[in-house]
Parts: C-alpha cells; structure tokens; sequence
C-alpha cells in the first residue's frame, strides 16, 4: 500500500512539474485501467460516434443475496444528439451494448448491460433526463 501512495505522489509531482501533454497523459491513464480491468474497458470511439455522445463512463456491478450473484454492466452515453437519439433509441442502445462486449475482454463475467442515455440541459445542469435500456449478454 505504502508503494502505491509513493507511486502515486511520484506521479501526481512529475504530472504538475512538467508541460507535459494532457491528452497523453489522460491516454496513460486509460492504458492502465484498461490493464487492470481487461482489455475494450473503455468504450470505443465507435461507440460515440454512434450518437455523437459527448462524454462516456463505465460502471461494472456485481451484486450476491442468498447464494446467487448478479452481475451487471452500466453504459452511460451523455449528451448525444438529439435527432440520432430520438429515432428508435431501443436500436441505437442495442447497438452500443453489442459494440462494448465485443471488444470488452471480461464481458463473459457479467450477466446483464444496461445502456443509459443521459441529456442534460445546458442551461441548467440539474435538469437531466435519462432513458434506459438492459440486455443479457448472453443475447449477443
């Protein structure tokens, strides 16, 4: 534990004294990640594209009550546009989560994705409508 605060500091010191590139160092960052929860952890450029999202987050959730375990993948798409969303955003949502286990590497290990479109009002963030839609991996 000590090592990995160490490493941390090391980091975050050598991050805030250079002019070092924020695009690179985001892409080490997500090469990390990437290595330690498998490969396709973070969603592909393919996927934005799809519906011109702005932003993208992955939640992975793995739950056990009584002897039996869900498992479940969360993609959360924002703030995509609008015309591509309304146009039968069942199919896009199908799309995407058929996109994700693709490439994600451990996708066998969850039993459920659900796909989350999420669109906030630029003028007041609070205001945040969602739309929301589960698949079984398996199905793909």
């Amino acid at each position: 534990m000590r090592n990995r605060i160490f490493i941390l500091f090391l980091l975050i010191g050598t991050i805030s004294s250079c002019s070092c590139d924020p695009e690179n160092i985001a892409k080490f960052a997500f090469k990390g990640m990437e290595a330690m929860m498998g490969e396709g952890f973070m969603p592909s450029e393919e996927i934005r594209k799809l519906g011109n999202f702005q932003s993208m987050n992955i939640n992975l959730s793995k739950s056990t009550a009584e002897d039996s375990t869900t498992s479940t993948i969360y993609l959360k798409l924002q703030n995509g546009d609008p015309l591509i969303l309304g146009n039968q955003p069942e199919v896009l949502a199908r799309k995407c989560a058929e996109l994700y286990l693709r490439d994600f590497e451990n996708a066998e290990d969850y039993q459920q994705i659900t796909v989350q479109f999420i669109q906030t009002d630029p003028t007041n963030p609070e205001n945040v409508a969602m739309q929301e839609y589960m698949f079984d991996t398996k199905d793909f």
